[in-house]
C-alpha cells in the first residue's frame, strides 16, 4: 500500500501531541525502557471512539491535568495513555508500540520468549513489558514516581506515517494513528468487524 502525501487539513491538537510522542522514551518498572514507535490520538468529547466521549468515573482522569497516565484494562491487558490536553478537554494519546531499549530480561519475564521486536508490539504488550498496571493510573509522567516519559526532539515529518486507528468501531477511518515508518515494532492494522464498509485503509506520509 503506497503512502500518500498528507494534505493540509484541519486537525485537533491531540494529533500533533500524538506525533510529538513518537521517539519519546518511557521508563517503566524494573529498569525497562521503551522508545515509542506507534501512537493513536483520541479527542475526548469530539471523538466517539474515545473513552472520554462521555464523561464517566472511568474517563474522569482524562479531563484532569495533562501529562497524567490514563490506564485501562481490556481483554485481560492493560493499555497506557498520556493525557495531552489542558484540564477539562479530555484528549489523550494511546501508546501503541515501542522498541525495548533496556531491561530486556524483565520485559521477557513478563512477555515470554518472543523476539525483541515483538516485546512491545501492540498496546497491551507494551504496557506488559513496561510493567504498567492500574496502580500506575494517574501518575505524572514528567516526574513519577513510577512511569516517566522523557520526550525527544520531534521526529522529521517524512519519517512518520498516518493511518486509521486499530480496532475502533466508531470514527474508524480517522487517520489518527501515527507510527515511525518502516519500524518493525509497529503493530499490524486490524479493522473492527463492526466498523462499517470501507475501501483499503489509507496511509499518508506526514509532510
Amino acid at each position: 500500500m503506497e503512502s500518500l502525501v498528507l494534505a493540509m487539513v484541519e486537525e485537533p491538537s491531540v494529533c500533533a501531541a500524538a506525533r510529538a510522542l513518537l521517539g519519546a522514551v518511557v521508563f517503566g518498572h524494573d529498569g525497562v525502557a521503551a522508545r515509542i514507535t506507534e501512537v493513536e490520538a483520541y479527542d475526548g468529547p469530539d471523538d466517539p471512539a474515545s473513552h472520554a466521549y462521555t464523561r464517566t468515573p472511568r474517563s474522569e482522569i482524562m479531563y484532569g491535568p495533562p501529562e497524567r497516565l490514563y490506564v485501562y484494562r481490556i481483554h485481560g491487558h492493560h493499555c497506557a495513555n498520556v493525557v495531552t490536553s489542558a484540564e477539562g478537554r479530555g484528549s489523550a494519546v494511546l501508546l501503541r508500540a515501542g522498541e525495548i531499549l533496556d531491561g530486556h530480561d524483565a520485559a521477557r519475564a513478563r512477555r515470554g520468549d518472543v523476539v525483541d521486536h515483538l516485546l512491545g508490539r501492540g498496546p497491551g504488550n507494551l504496557a506488559k513489558a513496561l510493567g504498567i498496571t492500574m496502580a500506575d493510573r494517574g501518575t505524572d509522567v514528567r516526574t513519577g514516581p513510577g512511569v516517566v516519559v522523557r520526550r525527544s526532539p520531534p521526529l522529521p515529518a517524512e519519517t512518520i506515517t498516518a493511518g486509521p486507528r486499530v480496532g475502533v468501531r466508531l470514527a474508524a477511518d480517522r487517520p489518527w494513528r501515527y507510527w515511525v515508518s518502516g519500524d518493525p515494532t509497529v503493530s499490524a492494522y486490524r479493522r473492527h468487524a463492526r466498523a462499517g464498509e470501507s475501501t483499503s485503509p489509507p496511509r499518508r506520509r506526514i509532510q
